[in-house]
């Protein structure tokens, strides 16, 4: 299983549809779950990481292997990142993404996290970014199962 911890909710329709575009692309090789936390505007950094981590700490699992999306992560390509799922699945049922909010992730959370992924050095929008995960996620997939796919 596939579990996308993400902070805000999707706010543009475009979006909504990539979403579930890649979600019922991706429910042919696992089950997907995407848990939307509360994003806080508090004016304070420190505080709002902080309760953004408390969120997301409700829905981790010892038993799932943490990725964290963060700048600062190893960046990999596309055919590493297949392999790399190929390989969690080998020892994990489960894989948890967690996207922070706009302030990154608190320390906290980082520090359960087993990899720390960065797909750019690049700052996306965080709703776009769910959509450029899911979308590596499915080629992942694909790739995985020497199934087509574009380029």
């Amino acid at each position: 299983m596939i579990k996308i911890i993400c902070v805000g909710k999707i706010k543009e329709n475009y979006l909504s549809s990539a979403i579930d575009e890649y979600s019922k692309r991706l429910s042919k090789y696992t089950k997907l779950e995407i848990i939307e936390v509360k994003d806080y505007d508090l004016g304070n950094k420190e505080l709002v990481l902080k309760r953004e981590a408390d969120e997301i700490i409700k829905y981790l699992n010892n038993k799932d292997y943490i990725i964290t999306l963060d700048t600062d992560g190893t960046m990999i390509d596309s055919k590493e990142l297949a392999c790399k799922i190929d390989d969690i699945y080998n020892h994990y049922s489960n894989i948890t993404f967690i996207i922070g909010g706009s302030y990154g992730l608190d320390d906290n959370i980082k520090n359960k996290s087993n990899y720390a992924l960065s797909f750019s050095k690049l700052t996306f929008p965080h709703q776009l970014f769910r959509v450029i995960l899911l979308e590596q996620i499915y080629r992942s997939f694909k790739i995985n199962n020497n199934e087509t796919y574009h380029k």
